[in-house]
């Protein structure tokens, strides 16, 4: 596939390196992933439920579930147009919350809905195609490959059941699941990274002092697998922007005190541009 001058950009030499290649391949899909019809640079609102309300530029009303589950209640009329798996809404509907069961909302030819539910809420979150983000968008900033941000850290497992309330950007917090820390030393610096997760792949939320000047304000994530000898591999240079550096409809996890490093991480994504150049968000 051909990729884009964003990527080239990171050349440095005619002949790359298989990490180099390896980094520009996923650098590039990351630009197309943001900007699909679900992609983070699709979403124009979020809205929670705890009772019925409209929502703001989509027709009918909306109600969370009155039967205990997750979900909620569509109520409109067949001139609002909206399609649920396929079929015009005519009176009221019960939409299922995220799963297998979830279902497809349409509003128009370009906007989507989903149904979301965290800490015992429901809400609605409404996807365009040509939202204005997606419209602005040129490119993912980002540091060119460097093999030295490849460090290896000691695998430190939690007792199970450990947890922690992780701040979000747009305030509350989320209780998550700490399976474990990571130690590893830098620049006379010793450091113990908390993780996130339930599954194989574990989320670092870190900050570092390259934040608000030459990387995205709130900070980046970073996920890693431990390996079997009692170690982690953390390439840098695979840190991602969070949702919110693409829309302010996403509510992002704020990096715990222990994953504020004090020393610069110049490696991975910087910040999202607009087709000028200049920052889409700060």
């Amino acid at each position: 596939m051909s990729l884009p001058n964003s990527v080239t950009a990171f050349r440095q030499n005619e002949s790359m390196t298989e990490s180099d290649d390896t980094f520009a391949l996923f650098h590039s899909r990351r630009e197309i992933q943001v900007a699909e019809p679900f992609g983070s640079l699709a979403l124009v609102l979020t809205q929670w439920f705890d009772s019925e309300q409209a929502v703001w530029g989509v027709p009918g009303t909306w109600a969370p579930r009155t039967d205990g589950e997750r979900g909620l209640v569509l109520t409109a009329r067949p001139e609002d147009q909206i399609f649920v798996d396929g079929k015009l809404v005519n009176g009221s509907v019960t939409l299922n919350g995220p799963g297998d069961t979830a279902p497809s909302i349409t509003l128009s030819e370009t906007r989507r809905a989903t149904v979301i539910a965290e800490e015992g809420l429901s809400g609605l979150r409404v996807w365009d195609s040509k939202s204005e983000s997606i419209e602005k968008f040129g490119r993912i900033d980002a540091f060119p490959y460097n093999p030295d941000w490849v460090v290896k850290g000691k695998w430190k497992p939690n007792p199970t059941g450990t947890t922690m309330d992780v701040e979000k950007k747009l305030g509350a917090a989320k209780t998550e699941v700490i399976p474990g820390e990571i130690e590893f030393n830098h620049e006379g610096h010793t450091v113990s990274l908390a993780t996130i997760g339930t599954g194989k792949a574990l989320q670092i939320v870190f900050a570092d002092v390259t934040n608000g000047s030459e990387t995205y304000s709130v900070g980046r994530f970073l996920f890693v697998v431990p390996n079997i000898d009692g170690t982690v591999t953390m390439d840098f240079n695979y840190a991602v922007l969070p949702p919110c550096a693409f829309s302010y409809n996403f509510n992002c996890p704020i990096p715990p005190k222990q994953n504020r490093l004090p020393f610069a991480v110049r490696a991975g994504e910087r910040n999202v541009l607009a087709s000028d150049g200049s920052l889409l968000h700060s």
